[in-house]
């Protein structure tokens, strides 16, 4: 059964924002909000970790082309061992609200913690699975993000970036124990903190 979420009455402009790269052991967490035309749907709407690469690729453009506005924020490394992952987060996120082109009337933020900010909103959990604003923020933080990664496995060859996406998957760890830390993991994170 899909969950139900309304927004409020008077809301025009209600804004989506979903973020990236909370759990990853380097780079950026991505931040991305949305505002859809009110009356339209975008077919295949879902979280992104839900949906194939193929999937979010093919939805990506279609997000763009067919928002009021979208704007992207991020939070590097830096600020993340320097703050702490949530409060990075809070930042990424009131930086895409902050530069969208249209103010919105109301925030959905995907999760449990918003932001410090004078906008109306709400943080709702598992959001990005039934609020379609927030599950387009989810498909273009991931697509923006993926692609991020992929440059810096260019940059920072030997991590396999493009493939793990700075996650701390086997083949990852083994390059960590390897190589040592780049310039863009999180040196507070665990296996960096206590390795």
């Amino acid at each position: 059964m899909t969950k139900a979420w309304v927004p409020p009455k008077w809301c025009k402009y209600l804004a989506g924002v979903d973020e990236v790269g909370r759990g990853a052991l380097a780079g950026h967490v991505v931040a991305v909000a949305v505002i859809l035309p009110a009356n339209e749907k975008i077919m295949g709407l879902a979280d992104s970790k839900q949906l194939t690469e193929s999937r979010r690729l093919l939805l990506y453009p279609e997000i763009i082309d067919r928002a009021v506005c979208y704007s992207v924020g991020r939070a590097g490394s830096d600020e993340i061992d320097d703050l702490n992952i949530l409060q990075a987060t809070l930042i990424a996120m009131t930086r895409a609200v902050s530069n969208l082109r249209v103010q919105p009337d109301f925030v959905a933020v995907d999760g449990n913690a918003l932001p410090k900010w004078s906008h109306r909103s709400e943080s709702i959990v598992g959001g990005d699975g039934f609020i379609d604003s927030i599950s387009a923020a989810s498909v273009v933080a991931k697509v923006i993000r993926d692609r991020e990664m992929s440059e810096c496995d260019k940059k920072y060859p030997g991590y396999n970036f493009s493939s793990n996406k700075g996650y701390g998957t086997r083949d990852h760890l083994s390059s960590l124990r390897d190589l040592g830390p780049s310039p863009i993991h999180r040196h507070t994170f665990a296996p960096l903190k206590y390795g």
